[in-house]
């Protein structure tokens, strides 16, 4: 999307950013904050993200922040009061799969609550944007769609604690096949994922009843400059460069094969601006990705050798609720909208580490 295309659609517009000073909404701003009428931003500022409680030095300076909770109805009455917004991206959730298996109310009340306080405060103040976008995970697919060596297709659903221990990884003559919203069944095997369908599931039935358009895409695992640093569930991508910075070993969990599509915060701040810029009155579920599949031993050996790092190695641990394999075919959401990926793996490791280095110069 270029400059002009992007003033076009927010021009005139306010536009209302749950999560917004987060990471992905840092990076969302400064392509769309200095272009809309009002562009607001609603945040807890949590401590696990950010360092401070103070206003992120990366959030665009048009944005108007407001620290929040959007678990409680009176932000939310507070917020509509003064702010009408014509364009809604709720970005605002807990993640992490691991955590959600202790911290489940945690997730469930931002993720599930948060949500549905949104649709109840604007009902309660007669107000409907025109559209309404939610950045979703892959985490809803859980483990997917895997093909038979017959050719059969089956969802194998969860691994279960006793084949993990059992280093059972993979399942029996089966191919994992990447997800396509159009066609995966969505079985999330985490409370994190469970929390995240349920998320489309609210915003597809109020949506629907108030007829606004809502754009849901379930974006892989994002990273790249601006991710929190010291947020332990912020992703594999920032600990494997924590780790190899400082000379460590990076350890893989299972046999180092585990799979996932990791996709440049760039690429996904791109792909939210080009669904918001070709709105239609219908329901939309994209997959966000890069489109092409890494293991975590690829990824962990390109960071390993970016620091001259010792080679990583199997420690043989596993991770509940963790899916063994995990990809997008994005062809569809290429097709629909007028974006594509530009980062590959390489690049996107390469400006993390720069981006690292000059936080800590």
């Amino acid at each position: 999307m270029n400059s002009n295309n992007t003033q076009a659609f927010v021009e005139g517009k306010t536009v209302l950013v749950t999560g917004g000073a987060g990471f992905i909404g840092c990076a969302l701003a400064k392509r769309l904050a200095a272009h809309a009428s009002r562009y607001v931003v609603v945040d807890n500022l949590h401590p696990q993200v950010h360092a401070s409680s103070e206003r992120p030095s990366d959030l665009h300076q048009a944005a108007e922040l407001i620290v929040g909770d959007v678990t409680l109805a009176s932000t939310w009455d507070s917020l509509l009061t003064h702010c009408s917004p014509d364009i809604v991206i709720h970005l605002a959730a807990e993640t992490g799969t691991g955590q959600s298996l202790t911290e489940g109310t945690r997730h469930s009340m931002v993720n599930v609550v948060g949500t549905s306080q949104m649709t109840d405060a604007l009902g309660r103040h007669g107000h409907t944007p025109s559209h309404i976008l939610l950045t979703s995970s892959r985490a809803v697919y859980g483990e997917g769609a895997w093909k038979s060596a017959t050719g059969d297709v089956f969802y194998p659903g969860q691994r279960d604690r006793s084949q993990l221990e059992a280093a059972q990884w993979d399942y029996p003559d089966g191919t994992s096949l990447p997800a396509r919203a159009d066609v995966t069944i969505p079985a999330p095997s985490s409370i994190y994922g469970a929390t995240k369908l349920t998320q489309e599931h609210i915003l597809s039935a109020w949506a629907n009843a108030q007829k606004v358009a809502l754009t849901i895409l379930r974006l892989q695992n994002v990273y790249g400059p601006g991710q929190s640093l010291t947020n332990s569930y912020t992703g594999i991508v920032a600990l494997f460069s924590r780790l190899a910075r400082a000379g460590q070993s990076i350890p893989l969990y299972e046999d180092g094969n585990v799979t996932r599509d990791f996709v440049f915060i760039d690429d996904v701040a791109d792909a939210i601006v080009a669904a918001l810029a070709t709105a239609t009155s219908a329901k939309r579920v994209l997959d966000v990705g890069s489109g092409t599949a890494a293991t975590i031993r690829q990824m962990a050996e390109l960071v390993a050798c970016y620091y001259s790092a010792p080679s990583p190695h199997v420690c043989g641990k596993f991770r509940d609720g963790d899916v063994r394999h995990a990809a997008c075919d994005i062809d569809r959401t290429i097709s629909q909208l007028p974006w594509q990926p530009k980062w590959n793996l390489e690049a996107g490791v390469a400006a993390l580490q720069q981006y690292i280095a000059s936080i800590n110069a």
